[in-house]
């Protein structure tokens, strides 16, 4: 009897690694380590990526999930930036289709604001020039009734006007397995659930790293002429093992979101707040049956694997809103989920206020020769992977490779393949997703746990308030003949998901 798919493929992946020796290896599988695996792949290197857990589980999949030229950035004179951002946006808008939605937003201004009218119109009209008004619409200024023409559930009082402006939305977990799914499509050699456990050195150079697979618990020594460190909120702990004398890079700011039913807010599509609290720029944002609220945006030495939502980071979000949405009388027992992300800054220069921190990244080649990739955004992710794949190139001292992310489409679209019977039924009723979504989720996007389905591979465990923990059963039993799970598998792989919606979604006093 073949192996179930999924450990054929896995197999496969060990195999081909242990045979190497590669071009490109590339250390972490997020948003931007996923973008330059692409990238070199698609330049015809030789591509190798892994991923300790799943990927985009660590800040992939936390985000406000915006693809946006940063409009709050003007204020602190991040014009390049903000260039650069709109013009991504232009162009993951005309190759992912399927994952970036245009996106209307209303800022309403209120008398007192840190940002008055005046202000909010000369930024928004420097904002449409910096993307050369290629923006899916130009801005348009708002009387307070235009205001409440878009949003009527915003308070009234002191309201002097605003304007309406547009940026993107995505799906940032599919947005990241797009990126996956082409490399490996290409050529590439794709791993999640694999471990870096050490460097491989030769005559004092970064040569290969060894990795454990999870679930087979073996460890293989991979080769490659260049290594790539893309662990964003980890990328220090990489280049201790290269070495550990090497001085902070990344400085984190833990970034907050809560998820509340959308008729308790009342929005009909994305608001720009500037909290009164503490006059940072906020979100509320649309999400199917939900509203996304967030987010904050403070330092902090909590480890990556354990970042939670605290209460009072809770609160603050639905004081907040409440303030703009008196109807809306949010508190605690309206959240549905709560989830917290660390954002990878440059250290340098970024001691001050995490708010006026610079997004932009910093590529940086250590002391043996290993490539390491600090700050940036999601909405330039592909930028700087073609910056950092040229800077590979030129490294490997062979023929310089012209990037075509640019221009070629991402896969992924939202179309699943047909399937009879008992796989087009809903995992959950009220939800969209089906069965099959479930099977598609193993079979062709690199499943391997509950998690990577309930938690990335759809949105399920941010929607329901048990974050998917009564679906579970229903998921293991499609994965089993799968990944070869026999009973005391599943039980253990309900366990793992037990903990890990425990992980993420506990709010802390």
């Amino acid at each position: 009897m073949s192996a179930p798919p999924v450990i054929a493929w896995r197999e496969d992946a060990r195999a081909r690694l242990a045979r190497g020796p590669f071009d490109l290896l590339v250390i972490g599988g997020g948003i931007n380590g996923a973008g330059i695996a692409r990238d070199a792949t698609l330049r015809g290197l030789k591509v190798a990526l892994l991923e300790r857990d799943d990927f985009a589980s660590g800040t992939s999949s936390r985000s406000s999930r915006l693809v946006h030229g940063g409009v709050r950035y003007l204020e602190h004179g991040y014009l390049h930036l903000v260039f650069e951002s709109s013009r991504e946006r232009a162009i993951l808008l005309d190759i992912a289709p399927h994952l970036v939605r245009p996106l209307q937003f209303t800022w309403p201004v209120y008398r007192g604001a840190r940002i008055p009218r005046w202000k909010l119109a000369a930024g928004l009209w420097l904002y449409d020039l910096l993307a050369r008004f290629r923006n899916v619409a130009r801005h348009r200024t708002l009387s307070a009734n235009g205001v409440l023409a878009m949003e009527p559930r915003l308070a009234r009082d002191r309201l002097t006007g605003g304007a309406i402006y547009y940026d993107a939305a995505t799906d940032d977990t599919r947005l990241t397995l797009a990126n996956v799914v082409d490399a490996a499509g290409g050529g590439a050699v794709v791993l999640n659930h694999a471990e870096v456990t050490s460097l491989v050195f030769e005559a004092d150079r970064a040569a290969g790293v060894t990795v454990r697979d999870r679930f087979a618990r073996h460890v293989t020594e991979v080769r490659a002429r260049a290594l790539v460190n893309a662990t964003g909120p980890w990328t220090d702990a990489i280049s201790r093992i290269e070495s550990p004398s090497s001085h902070p890079a990344v400085l984190g700011t833990k970034g907050v979101h809560v998820a509340v039913p959308a008729e308790r807010v009342g929005n009909r599509a994305a608001v720009t707040l500037l909290s009164p609290l503490d006059g940072r720029v906020m979100f509320v944002l649309p999400a199917g049956t939900h509203t996304i609220i967030g987010t904050t945006d403070t330092p902090t030495n909590e480890s990556p694997e354990q970042v939670r939502a605290k209460r009072g980071e809770v609160q603050y979000l639905l004081d907040s809103v409440n303030r703009f949405f008196p109807g809306a009388r949010l508190t605690p027992d309206d959240v549905v989920s709560a989830w917290a992300g660390i954002r990878p800054l440059i250290a340098s220069g970024n001691a001050g206020d995490p708010g006026a921190a610079s997004r932009e990244h910093e590529i940086v080649v250590g002391p043996r020769g290993v490539v390491a990739v600090t700050g940036g955004k999601l909405t330039t992710y592909r930028s700087m992977a073609e910056e950092v794949v040229d800077l590979v190139e030129r490294r490997l001292g062979g023929h310089q490779t012209p990037s075509v992310t640019a221009t070629r489409p991402l896969p992924c679209g939202e179309q699943r393949p047909a399937a009879g019977g008992t796989r087009t039924a809903r995992i959950i009723e009220g939800l969209p997703y089906t069965l099959a979504d479930v099977a598609m989720a193993a079979d062709h996007e690199f499943a391997c746990t509950i998690a990577d389905v309930l938690v990335r591979r759809t949105h399920l465990a941010f929607e329901t308030r048990d974050h998917g923990l009564s679906a579970a059963q229903k998921v293991a039993d499609v994965l089993a003949p799968r990944l070869g799970w026999e009973s005391a598998d599943v039980e253990r792989a309900l366990a793992d998901f037990r903990a890990e919606v425990a992980r993420l979604f506990t709010i802390e006093p």
